[in-house]
């Protein structure tokens, strides 16, 4: 599609060029002071070109990923951003256009050119950070190897085992046995949904596959105690016009809400499923955590959408001009093991809600706290990107909110953990400053949310909106230096 010119939205100024790659830089604070307990490195991977030679991408999803690293020592930060070298993206640099089709577009030229021509793997979605390296995730794909420090690319990693299965880009992580559990849906006429458990050091040691009905779109799971459990939404994708070239992944996805939503509980040890069962339909990208109740029913928690409306409102996003109210809630689902029978639903949080992450040392297990992006006010609903960050308190009920002032815009929240004081937390995001047209690290006291940041970081260049992030803990060999 050909480039428009942006709506000068705020936020669309960090998507209306291409993110500048910078090598390791010592950044500046800004205000306030960085806590000498702060040591480890927070990786964010999110999708940083998003037109070359004249066109724009298709779908926010489409834009090629870039990795930014920030990492910390005592009281010192230093950052560097680089794109990841995937074949594809070396290709269409060489080329100066776009060659691939991805998940919102197809690749050009004649339809007969199209037939079987291979999607770019964008690597643009999350990461995972191992003992020895760093994986740039993408869900329809292996992931790609990167140097933790300098984020160098190293190429594709197949885990030792995937071959040429996708692995997705949600991995959960066991926090006592160190064990990471995944999945990747590999399509067909009826497509099948490939489940893999890895050492901590990434290598898969154990794979399952389940069988699912037609091609559906399945793009996070959880991990609650000793079960993984999958909600595969009621969207279905056409595959004859993606495979003849005539319209891409997102065009030929239709919501059939008459399907329900199909959820799969699986035992983590075996992989092996459990139950399955229907609920009523919604949709969702991503959950905040489960974990076996008390009386044995699983709970779980995630950013519920009435219908499939979002994804309408993300191939928007990429034009900088958005105009389809798409919102979603917190929601606590209660489900019967044995049956995967729907006990209890709940909204936790009733404001507009993305992005859920907690104290990776809670995951797959009952959590005092979770962290999220909020939209401000429900006006912003279809036409803002997220404004604030927020603190969930289990215990209490309460909604906790950070004031970013007008015209910021947060990446999702990240949780460290002081090297120092194992009770003292914080909560790190990349925040956007339209005004000043620059980016900046924020860090917040994560049990003082509403309070000022305790320490900004200016940022050598503008970061462009992206998805998922993490923390590392322990000293980089760079950030020691």
């Amino acid at each position: 599609m050909a480039v428009k010119q942006l709506e000068q939205r705020p936020w669309a100024g960090a998507i209306a060029r291409p993110g500048q790659e910078f090598a390791l830089t010592p950044l500046e604070i800004v205000a306030g002071k960085l806590p000498t307990g702060l040591r480890g490195s927070l990786y964010r991977n999110g999708p940083s070109r998003l037109g070359r030679g004249g066109e724009r991408v298709g779908h926010w999803f489409d834009g090629d990923g870039a990795i930014l690293a920030v990492h910390f020592a005592a009281g010192t930060a230093q950052a560097t951003y680089r794109y990841v070298q995937t074949a594809g993206y070396r290709q269409e640099e060489k080329a100066g256009r776009y060659l691939f089709g991805n998940y919102g577009m197809t690749a050009p030229g004649a339809i007969w050119e199209r037939w079987g021509k291979p999607f770019k793997n964008a690597a643009n979605t999350s990461v995972l950070a191992l003992p020895d390296r760093l994986l740039a995730l993408w869900e329809a794909g292996l992931p790609h190897s990167l140097d933790l420090d300098t984020l160098e690319t190293h190429g594709l990693d197949d885990l030792g085992a995937l071959k040429s299965d996708p692995y997705s880009a949600h991995p959960k992580c066991d926090p006592d046995t160190g064990e990471i559990f995944n999945f990747g849906v590999g399509l067909g006429l009826n497509s099948t949904l490939h489940l893999y458990k890895s050492d901590a050091r990434g290598r898969v040691r154990q794979r399952a596959s389940i069988a699912l009905e037609g091609i559906p779109l399945v793009h996070d799971f959880a991990l609650a105690g000793d079960y993984l459990v999958f909600c595969v939404p009621p969207v279905r994708i056409n595959p004859l016009p993606v495979v003849l070239g005539l319209a891409s992944y997102s065009a030929a996805m239709e919501w059939q809400p008459e399907k329900g939503t199909g959820l799969y509980i699986v035992d983590r040890r075996s992989l092996k499923l459990v139950s399955r069962s229907q609920l009523p339909p919604f949709f969702q990208w991503h959950f905040a955590n489960g974990f076996v109740g008390k009386t044995g029913e699983l709970v779980v928690d995630l950013c519920r959408y009435e219908d499939f409306r979002s994804n309408r409102f993300l191939q928007e996003f990429a034009t900088g001009s958005t105009h389809t109210a798409s919102p979603a809630a917190l929601w606590r689902l209660r489900l019967e093991v044995a049956t995967g029978r729907l006990l209890e639903s709940e909204v936790l949080v009733d404001r507009s809600c993305e992005f859920p992450t907690l104290d990776p040392t809670a995951t797959g297990r009952s959590a005092r706290c979770l962290y999220l992006n909020l939209l401000r006010r429900e006006s912003d609903i279809g036409s803002e990107h997220f404004r604030s960050i927020g603190r969930f308190d289990y215990a209490t009920g309460q909604l906790t909110e950070a004031d970013l002032g007008e015209h910021r815009y947060p990446s999702e929240p990240i949780y460290a953990a002081d090297a120092q004081q194992p009770d003292q937390g914080w909560v790190l995001t990349v925040i956007y400053d339209a005004q000043a047209d620059a980016s900046e690290v924020w860090i917040f006291d994560a049990a003082a949310l509403d309070a000022p940041p305790v320490c900004r970081l200016a940022l050598p260049a503008v970061i462009p909106h992206g998805f998922h992030g993490t923390w590392r803990a322990g000293l980089s060999p760079v950030a020691s230096r």
